[in-house]
């Protein structure tokens, strides 16, 4: 199953449109981060985790709390364990160039 479909599946949404932009915004999101060329496929999942996330918090953007009838909500960036795996893929810059190994595409197999 590809990602798009994992996606659509796990949050239930029809706009097929809306989920293709945030999957391509988290993807991008996350290379910037990375300093990355080429998305590792150990970075799928985070990709997807940071694309439900935005899908969640549509129409609360910029907001950093909200209390409605009695509960109150407090929002952050993004949980720590997404940082923490986008930290362990992270390239360094040196001397304002990032080294970057290219992988070679995975083959996928059809069942």
């Amino acid at each position: 199953m590809e990602e798009f479909e994992k996606l659509k599946k796990l949050t239930g949404e029809s706009d097929t449109e809306l989920l293709s932009l945030l999957l391509e915004d988290a993807k991008e999101y996350v290379l910037a981060y990375t300093n990355r060329t080429e998305l590792p496929p150990a970075l799928l999942k985070t990709v997807r985790d940071l694309a439900v996330i935005a899908l969640n918090r549509m129409g609360t953007e910029g907001e950093s709390g909200r209390s409605e009838g009695g509960e109150s909500y407090s929002f952050e960036d993004a949980p720590k364990h997404i940082y923490g795996t986008l930290d362990r893929y992270r390239l360094i810059r040196v001397g304002g160039r990032t080294y970057e190994t290219k992988t070679k595409p995975i083959e996928t197999v059809s069942s």
